[in-house]
């Protein structure tokens, strides 16, 4: 399993836009083949900043999300709205039960 984690920091003006274009992002991807869970999260410390969690079954489904158009008109939006980007970050796991 992949797990995806990065976050977006809105300017006050770009909020609304950004969280929108995010929610439609999240929405659109947890159809697409390989997505185990895709989410937006509102930082509780900083309410401009959205962090982003996904899980996929594996690279080369992660690799087609990439390609796929609206999620390249997903990163033209963020680099429109964003007043920063954090890098996303990739991590390969197991999944255990404890």
């Amino acid at each position: 399993m992949i797990i995806v984690i990065g976050s977006v920091t809105a300017r006050p003006d770009s909020f609304d836009a950004l969280l929108q274009a995010s929610l439609d992002h999240v929405h659109r991807s947890r159809g697409e083949p390989g997505c185990i869970s895709h989410a937006v999260h509102i930082d509780a410390e900083n309410p401009m900043r959205l962090f982003f969690f996904e899980r996929w079954t594996d690279m080369a489904a992660l690799h087609t999300h990439f390609a796929v158009p609206g999620s390249i008109e997903f990163i033209g939006k963020v680099r429109a709205l964003a007043a920063a980007s954090e890098s996303v970050t990739l991590y390969e796991a197991d999944e255990r039960t404890a």
